[in-house]
């Protein structure tokens, strides 16, 4: 009995090695003819994906301002200093709408009779509420990793609608006023986190 069982499965081992030979290069010339078909559009893998940038969707009339090389550079830095930061790329969305809502993206220095108190840089922090010295906070991974940081400290901001995330740690007269930048960070952070 165990020679016909060993003969049985030495017998369908055989079939299979002879189908896979005479199937092998049937199969390759199969695939080497042309289909046609209609064009696929690529996925790019390295780009976020939109649900993660934008989880609870826009809140309101989004607005949208051109950039220049200066403002596309502070987005990159913005970007950059939350990667160092081990954070992600939805933290990168709240940190340029609220650097698009305070100083659209312009490092700001002083503005004399037109500064808010002693508001400065892209995310017009103040060295008298103890963000840092002037030098400090108008630098741009500097002043990111501040705002950063105070976004940790919000529990829960990762589920939190932009608005109020940012609201937490900016304490703005204007709370409600960085939801109107929420699509534009996006495609910003969508078009520079790999770059």
């Amino acid at each position: 009995m165990n020679s016909i069982f060993r003969n049985s499965v030495l017998g369908i081992a055989g079939v299979a090695l002879a189908g896979g030979v005479f199937a092998g290069p049937v199969a390759a010339q199969a695939d080497a003819t042309p289909v046609k078909s209609s064009p696929v559009a690529a996925v790019q893998a390295d780009k976020p994906d939109t649900g993660k940038l934008i989880p609870h969707g826009v809140q309101g009339k989004q607005s949208r301002i051109d950039l220049d090389a200066e403002q596309v550079a502070n987005t990159k830095a913005i970007i950059a200093a939350t990667k160092k930061n081990g954070m992600d790329e939805r933290a990168a969305v709240v940190s340029i709408a609220t650097a698009l809502q305070e100083s659209k993206l312009e490092n700001l220095g002083h503005l004399g009779d037109r500064n808010d108190h002693d508001s400065q840089g892209l995310f017009q922090q103040r060295p008298s509420s103890g963000w840092g010295t002037v030098e400090q906070i108008t630098d741009p991974e500097y002043s990111t990793t501040a705002f950063l940081k105070g976004l940790k400290q919000v529990d829960g901001w990762q589920d939190m609608p932009l608005t109020k995330a940012a609201q937490a740690v900016q304490v703005s007269a204007y709370p409600d006023h960085y939801a109107q930048w929420e699509q534009q960070a996006a495609d910003l952070v969508a078009q520079h986190w790999n770059s």
